[in-house]
């Protein structure tokens, strides 16, 4: 059983069933786990604009879940999914991950504290 933070929600990891390549994270609560349970398509919830967001319905980009696993402390979940069309990011890219980040160079790093 999905263990819900405050705020009703659960990071959802999602990756390519195919390759294991790591394509977005984003968050879902019960409403758009059960949706995804139904559609077979993953249905996001959209923090910034507080509301459901079924993945791809208006770019194409659709996430057609193959299976979904949850952490063992049932408060993370993995899909892994058929990533339809050019990609999961919003950029144009594949992954929302392809920027890098490489030990030992120096980088401007701000921690906010």
């Amino acid at each position: 059983m999905p263990k819900f933070d405050e705020h009703g929600l659960i990071p959802a990891v999602t990756s390519d069933y195919l390759s294991g390549e790591l394509l977005m994270v984003a968050f879902m609560n019960a409403e758009s786990l059960t949706k995804t349970l139904q559609l077979g398509e993953a249905v996001y919830w959209s923090r910034s604009r507080k509301e459901l967001w079924h993945k791809g319905s208006t770019s194409g980009q659709i996430q057609k879940i193959v299976e979904i696993r949850i952490d063992c402390d049932q408060d993370c979940l993995w899909l892994r999914v058929d990533q339809l069309g050019v990609g999961a990011c919003h950029t144009g890219h594949r992954s929302c991950f392809y920027r890098t980040i490489s030990p030992g160079e120096e980088h401007p790093l701000i921690i906010a504290g």
